[in-house]
């Protein structure tokens, strides 16, 4: 009780100015900023690593920032993470398929749940069997580590294009506002620093996007009890940076207005019970998976 309560007071006490939310945010940014402006000082091997790092870091911020941080207005949270680094995906299909993900009653049905990697039966068995083997390989850490940025930007293109040609013209806007800002990140990176659009794309937008997808691998699992679906990753200091703590992602789930630096607390403070609900769906850390 009295480690609840402690809890509840620092809670209380990081929600009213969510500090630590900035400090990231402008610390990303000015990263961003430092590592494309430094480019040619810095060798491959680390660009590589930062460039991936900023990008998918920035991808953690547009997901905290969906759900209510740093301030309580939506449209303030989306202009602050609304610039695409990452450069595929606009924020605010992002944002609308997220909200529908959590949503849903079902996580991982390929029908229900807008972010499962998971494919209908009647589907899959209409497919060639070269896709069904790099969809395979993709199902794979290694594959979806390499292969699975382009998978996953090809078939979210595939499905907002068809959308357009069908006539479903909701997100057009968004999409115009999203080239701007695409624009505005390639002027930076590409005409005042100097870097090729795919020295971006392999240095930054690639392994951010790779990134990412080392956190969502085993995110979900498509287990008889709906409770039992939700991954716990311990994780280094360094992924729990990187991902926001989304890597205790049974504790999102079951609060997903819960900032960031809280989550690993709560975790702490409820251990067991979030072992016994998640059916031991846990990991040490990303090593062991």
């Amino acid at each position: 009780m009295e480690k609840a309560s402690s809890l509840l007071g620092r809670s209380l006490s990081w929600s009213r100015t969510e500090l630590l939310t900035w400090l990231v945010l402008s610390g990303n940014y000015t990263a961003w900023f430092l590592v494309t402006w430094n480019h040619v000082t810095i060798p491959w091997w680390l660009l590589l690593f930062l460039g991936g790092f900023t990008v998918c870091l920035h991808g953690s911020l547009q997901h905290e920032l969906l759900h209510g941080h740093p301030t309580q207005s939506p449209q303030i949270n989306k202009l602050l993470v609304s610039i695409p680094l990452g450069l595929w995906m606009p924020y605010t299909i992002y944002r609308d398929s997220h909200i529908g993900h959590h949503q849903c009653e079902r996580l991982t049905d390929p029908i229900d749940d807008p972010e499962s990697f998971y494919f209908d039966p009647a589907v899959w068995n209409r497919l060639p069997q070269i896709v069904r083997y790099v969809l395979k390989w993709n199902n794979t850490l290694g594959g979806r580590l390499t292969i699975g940025p382009v998978l996953v930007v090809t078939r979210f293109w595939y499905k907002q294009t068809r959308q357009l040609v069908l006539g479903d013209w909701r997100y057009a806007k968004v999409w115009i506002w999203h080239f701007f800002g695409c624009a505005l990140v390639l002027y930076w990176v590409m005409v005042v620093c100097g870097l090729s659009f795919w020295q971006y794309v392999l240095f930054f937008a690639w392994p951010g996007l790779s990134l990412t997808l080392l956190r969502s691998f085993t995110e979900h699992r498509p287990v008889k009890e709906l409770d039992q679906r939700t991954i716990i990753v311990e994780g280094s200091w360094l992924t729990r940076l990187l991902f926001l703590n989304n890597n205790y992602h049974h504790v999102h789930h079951a609060d997903p207005g819960l900032a960031w630096y809280l989550l690993r607390r709560r975790y702490d403070a409820t251990q067991d019970k979030v072992n016994k609900e998640n059916g031991g769906f846990y990991f040490k850390n990303y090593a062991a998976i």
